[in-house]
């Protein structure tokens, strides 16, 4: 059987709501089945991927501690928003993973290349 292409979109900011941690879930679940995964970082979710997130107040596991095990899952294809990281002046050294950073237009030929699309 032939992987699928799934893509995993974030446009949640990672604390407040469970998003951005059953998003995590699922793409560690959906890992197991070895198809082929992609992540992606739109709006306030490219604040997940800001280092060294304070949690202690939320009483909240930091995600910050999980993403960089992705690649452990063979999740290497991890994507960022560009005009979302410039419009909340964060760059590529903010971030806890080396993201590839992709403008509009390139976000929607990559959606259009996936089998399934699961949104978060």
């Amino acid at each position: 059987m032939n992987p699928k292409k799934i893509m995993v979109i974030n446009t949640h900011a990672p604390y407040g709501k469970a998003t951005a941690r059953e998003s995590l879930d699922a793409v560690l679940a959906a890992s197991a089945y070895d198809q082929d995964l992609s992540l992606l970082f739109l709006g306030d979710a490219v604040f997940q991927l800001l280092q060294q997130q304070d949690t202690a107040a939320l009483e909240a596991k930091s995600l910050s501690t999980a993403l960089p095990v992705l690649p452990l899952y063979d999740v290497t294809a991890i994507y960022a928003q560009q005009s979302a990281l410039d419009a909340r002046g964060l760059t590529r050294a903010d971030l806890v993973l080396d993201v590839e950073c992709l403008e509009n237009h390139q976000i929607t030929a990559l959606m259009d290349s996936q089998d399934i699309l699961l949104s978060f």
